[in-house]
């Protein structure tokens, strides 16, 4: 995600509710639950595992691992250094976390968590992470060296290099042979053949600007690309022609797709949930912005029950700048990290 993203969504006013788009009467979410977790830690992205019902939360150095019936914590992943995305192969039974900081991948069993293997990747600071099932290989979005990393799952191997755009920041794969990675720093998506491991077509974002999370829908083949000038970019996966774009909330870092529903989400970061409803083909419309808390800005979803889940966490006051720490960073309050649970109204 972007470092500056991190910092600016912590010093924002508190969210009172207004925003560019409009507020329905009735909401059609609402925040349900707050799962307490340990730690003051920072944090990037989270998955969910839909066949065990616990969710993979990154912090910091290691990964806490929660079941979502009960909200408790039921492991710890630990010596992941600068993590920020976790990666699910719930068809060979293992995980894949991007160590940032150390620039490594971090291999586990989906059942023990216990971890089996580290794997060196071959760029800088591995960002968000992805499984292809398709091919059964692991894609990093290596931030600091505008490449990924391609991991053969079933052995744990490096097998190629991709050479990209520009900086990526967040992939996602249809399932049947396209992989598509928002490059932030140029405002372009690359679509990648992951079997080939080469770069079929580049498309600009335009009028969208610096993106940072991504969605798919792969039945009608439509990205969602939410980008920091408050824009979610709405594109054709086969063509790369831009569909429409819609007003979102500021500091976004993550996007998510409900194929059921059809309702894409853009996770900002000033504490709001912004939904956008398919109406039919080329239509979309934003539904609402949902308040949520300040800094919930990453997002991972239950396609079952349509819960989505988005951490965050309180901060103390900003501290005086020194000579020595011209930008300090707030700290976070003792007991204030938790994911909140979104779910539709009934």
């Amino acid at each position: 995600m972007r470092r500056l993203a991190i910092a600016l969504a912590f010093v924002l006013p508190a969210v009172t509710g207004v925003s560019a788009n409009a507020q329905p009467k009735h909401s059609n979410y609402e925040v349900v639950r707050k799962i307490h977790l340990p730690g003051v830690t920072w944090w990037d992205y989270l998955s969910f595992d839909a066949p065990t019902g616990r969710i993979f939360v990154s912090r910091g150095t290691m990964v806490q691992v929660v079941d979502v019936k009960t909200g408790k914590l039921v492991g710890t992943i630990p010596n992941t250094e600068g993590v920020h995305g976790i990666a699910l192969a719930e068809d060979l039974n293992k995980g894949f976390i991007s160590d940032g900081a150390d620039s490594s991948v971090t291999v586990f069993n989906l059942k023990t968590l216990k971890v089996t293997a580290k794997i060196q990747v071959t760029g800088r600071d591995p960002d968000a992470i992805l499984y292809d099932p398709f091919t059964h290989r692991v894609f990093t979005c290596n931030g600091r060296t505008a490449n990924s990393t391609v991991i053969d799952a079933r052995k744990d191997k490096v097998i190629g290099t991709i050479e990209l755009s520009g900086g990526p920041e967040f992939s996602v794969t249809d399932g049947h042979g396209k992989i598509y990675i928002n490059i932030e720093d140029k405002s372009l998506i690359d679509e990648i053949n992951p079997a080939t491991m080469k770069i079929e077509h580049v498309w600009p974002l335009a009028p969208g600007e610096h993106p940072s999370g991504l969605a798919i829908d792969a039945g009608n083949h439509v990205l969602f690309s939410v980008c920091h000038n408050k824009l979610m970019v709405v594109m054709n996966a086969l063509d790369g022609k831009v569909i429409t774009t819609l007003p979102i909330g500021g500091h976004v870092d993550d996007a998510a797709y409900d194929p059921v529903l059809q309702r894409a989400y853009s996770s900002n970061g000033e504490g709001t949930l912004t939904i956008v409803q398919r109406e039919g083909k080329d239509s979309y419309k934003v539904l609402e912005d949902l308040p949520t808390q300040l800094g919930a800005r990453t997002i991972t979803l239950d396609t079952k029950n349509h819960h989505l889940f988005l951490p965050t966490a309180e901060f103390n006051p900003r501290p005086a700048p020194t000579a020595a720490n011209p930008h300090p960073r707030p700290t976070m309050k003792e007991n204030s990290f938790v994911v909140l649970e979104v779910a539709p109204v009934k």
